[in-house]
């Protein structure tokens, strides 16, 4: 318990942050500034304590051409990215029309994977996708980070999104020319359900990648090459006043994969619950790759985590999570620091 004590004593707080955006309007034109930074600490087996830090930054900026209608820049970057090397995340130009939808092209995440819904988590470890203690506790063989469909970034893409409404949301996305497969194809559609006190949510999404060639989902996973990548996801979320409980499901099918299999199905379950300026959640995720091809070994992971969150201000909060991962047990904590 010192040494815990000694670590939160010595927390640094990497700057950034999501509440209170920094924004600028002037006549048609306004941009906007999100940014979000944590620091603290992991301690695998709850022996030495490693530094564990994450943040993201959010930039738009926006031109109204004619009434309900936007024209828009939009550019974001985070800690994964920075894990594999690149300085972008986002970086796409878009054209919305209120009440009709989006169009977004350049380099961004697909329909599918924006309209997806994640399991609860009031934690810092970014357990819905490419969770962040992976950077800490290596996994023993391949593992489907998350339950949301991922077709990378890194290619140009085109995204067509109606506008989210009380019933429901829905897109499609293409993406080419890029250099880790020939093309995506992805879809998404959401449901809502938001009136009365019992609120719920209800996403569907696939996605088509054909002739993925060292395509990389995420910083530690090998790289994916096969003739075709097929994905799958659904999600469903329950809100009663201050509980939230939640369950998503991903399976992934590559067709004749080389050297490693990194398809298969994740699937996670969680409940949260807040009260006064504390939330509490218990996460659960299994893992299991390999499952189609009998030429590959097989691996599995269940991963199970309970956080708490104390929220000092709309800017300022401290979160700690307890867990076990891959046969690991392991402590973390940080303050993370929005605005």
């Amino acid at each position: 318990m010192k040494k815990i004590a000694t670590m939160g004593a010595i927390l640094t707080i990497a700057f950034m942050g999501g509440a209170d955006a920094l924004q600028y309007t002037n006549g048609r034109s306004a941009f906007k500034l999100n940014a979000s930074g944590s620091a603290g600490f992991i301690e695998p087996d709850f022996e030495s304590p490693l530094f564990l830090g994450d943040f993201d930054i959010h930039a738009q900026y926006n031109y109204a051409v004619a009434a309900g209608q936007t024209l828009g820049l939009v550019y974001s970057w985070d800690a994964d990215d920075l894990d594999g090397r690149e300085y972008v995340h986002d970086a796409f130009a878009l054209w919305e029309i209120r009440d009709i939808g989006r169009i977004e092209v350049g380099l961004t995440d697909s329909v599918a994977h924006k309209l997806g819904v994640g399991i609860p988590d009031v934690g810092g470890l970014r357990m819905n996708h490419k969770p962040l203690f992976y950077k800490k506790i290596a996994p023993h063989g391949t593992v489907i980070p998350g339950t949301s469909v991922d077709s990378g970034h890194d290619a140009p893409r085109i995204n067509i999104v109606s506008a989210p409404t009380n019933v429901g949301q829905y897109g499609l996305s293409v993406a080419a020319f890029g250099d880790e497969y020939d093309y995506a194809v992805d879809g998404g559609v959401k449901f809502r359900f938001p009136n009365g006190k019992l609120k719920s949510a209800l996403s569907l999404g696939a996605s088509f990648i054909d002739n993925p060639h060292n395509f990389s989902t995420a910083s530690y996973l090998p790289d994916v090459t096969a003739d075709w990548r097929a994905q799958g996801s659904v999600g469903f979320n329950i809100q009663y006043n201050s509980w939230i409980w939640g369950t998503s499901a991903l399976v992934i099918y590559d067709e004749k994969p080389v050297d490693v299999a990194s398809d298969g199905v994740s699937v996670g379950s969680g409940v949260s619950y807040d009260v006064l300026n504390y939330s509490v959640s218990l996460s659960y995720i299994y893992s299991k790759t390999g499952i189609w091809h009998n030429d590959f070994e097989k691996y599995y992971v269940h991963t199970g985590i309970a956080s708490v969150r104390y929220k000092y201000s709309e800017n300022l909060s401290w979160w700690a999570s307890v867990g076990i991962t891959s046969e690991t047990p392991f402590l973390s904590t940080a303050l993370k620091l929005a605005f």
